[in-house]
């Protein structure tokens, strides 16, 4: 059995993620891949819930992992709870093409395990701040991909997004940055033209 391609999707609470989990879904199934999904946090499966109630997945291909404490350990110093439940879905579903593994909310230190996943995004928001991008967290600097969401928000909170464009290339010049409002798409399709192209999705060939 060939092991699906892991993406893991991190970032502050409020952030995007799960918008960006809920965005992602039907431009994968748009290209005719299979997909799952893992959601993190504390002691809640309310994401979970979330996206087996939106319509854009089977419910069943949906998994909830409570981690019981800081979320980030679970994707990072110990992912063995993710594993076990990626392993279940990867035998579950028949040619699973790609699983979304979501981190629950966290800080700006959150970062994903090789161990767990292939590629993995972290997401942040011009409401959380234009100077996020000065305080060079590990997920910001280490994440294969950056997304800055919200940005209709950011004349709304006075965040600054030439600044951001500025600074995060200045903390990330070998890596990409996508600017994007998610709630109405903007910047999603140069998003997912990357994720095809930088995570190998099986995608790339179907389009």
């Amino acid at each position: 059995m060939t092991s699906a391609v892991r993406i893991g999707v991190g970032g502050p609470v409020g952030s995007g993620k799960t918008r960006l989990v809920e965005s992602l879904l039907p431009l994968l199934a748009g290209v005719g891949l299979e997909v799952a999904v893992i959601t993190n946090d504390l002691v809640t499966d309310e994401d979970a819930r979330r996206v087996r109630a939106s319509g854009l997945i089977d419910p069943a291909r949906v998994r909830a992992v409570e981690t019981g404490a800081c979320p980030h350990t679970a994707i990072r110093e110990d992912p063995s709870a993710n594993q076990a439940v990626a392993e279940e879905l990867e035998t579950a579903v028949p040619g699973l093409d790609v699983l979304l593994v979501e981190s629950g909310g966290d800080n700006l230190a959150a970062t994903f395990t090789g161990e767990l996943v292939d590629y993995w995004i972290f997401v942040i928001d011009t409401a959380g701040g234009d100077d996020v991008p000065r305080k060079r967290g590990l997920g910001l600097l280490q994440a294969d991909l950056l997304v800055v969401n919200k940005i209709d928000l950011a004349p709304h909170v006075g965040a600054d997004l030439d600044r951001m464009h500025a600074d995060t290339a200045a903390a990330r010049p070998d890596r990409p940055t996508v600017f994007t409002d998610l709630a109405s798409g903007r910047g999603l399709a140069e998003l997912f033209d990357l994720l095809v192209r930088e995570a190998r999705l099986p995608a790339a060939a179907a389009r």
